[in-house]
């Protein structure tokens, strides 16, 4: 009786051991203010379309989209990959991405055009498909021979603003708005522009999602 109880202290202390070892992997909450994606480097929203991957050694690296993300992994490989997470197209939750379900059509709005949205479920995925009447339902497996083809009409819309303060920065040029200051300030106006042509893409997408949840 003596050697069991010496046994079960044994197997209990080696098992608290074992999990004091592990370590947690957790994703981390967005800060709009700071956290920028680290493909595209455009702000991230506290939205459903952020990803996020966390580092082995605790690292956590935030995306806009889902198909930076795929981006990061292509470039950098899964090794170094604690865990990796998407959120709930419908209450923005976070999901291990393996345990996800996805919904993917060229026509769906998210911030890089790449059209792909995730749900924590499979009936969820599908609910969404049918109010939207298109729509792919994918596994993170099937995401492996995704093509990751970002639809360039949307883009090519992203990118309008941009293109637009191309024009105003020639235009001032041309009457002679040379001096420091003022090629400083039309390359802030630029920047700025172009942010907030990212920023409208994502407001697009997050108030497109928005009408699916009053409509469901």
């Amino acid at each position: 009786m003596k050697n069991w109880s010496l046994a079960i202290i044994l197997i209990l202390t080696l098992s608290l051991a074992a999990g004091c070892g592990k370590t947690k992997h957790e994703a981390q909450a967005i800060n709009e203010d700071v956290d920028v994606c680290v493909v595209c480097n455009m702000q991230v929203k506290d939205d459903a379309f952020a990803t996020q991957i966390v580092t082995k050694d605790g690292k956590s690296l935030k995306f806009d989209d889902l198909g930076c993300m795929n981006t990061w992994k292509q470039e950098n490989g899964v090794d170094n990959i604690g865990m990796d997470y998407v959120r709930d197209y419908n209450d923005k939750e976070w999901i291990e991405f393996d345990e996800a379900t996805y919904v993917y059509d060229a026509s769906i709005r998210t911030p890089m055009a790449y059209g792909i949205v995730s749900f924590k479920d499979k009936a969820s995925a599908e609910a969404f498909a049918k109010e939207q009447g298109v729509g792919q339902i994918l596994s993170a497996a099937e995401l492996a021979n995704h093509s990751w083809q970002q639809n360039q009409d949307m883009m090519d819309h992203h990118d309008h603003g941009e293109h637009g303060a191309h024009e105003e920065h020639g235009a001032h040029e041309e009457h002679g708005d040379t001096h420091g200051e003022e090629a400083e300030h039309g390359g802030e106006h630029h920047g700025d522009a172009h942010d907030a042509a990212h920023d409208a893409a994502h407001d697009e997408a997050q108030h497109d999602a928005d009408n699916d949840k009053g409509q469901q």
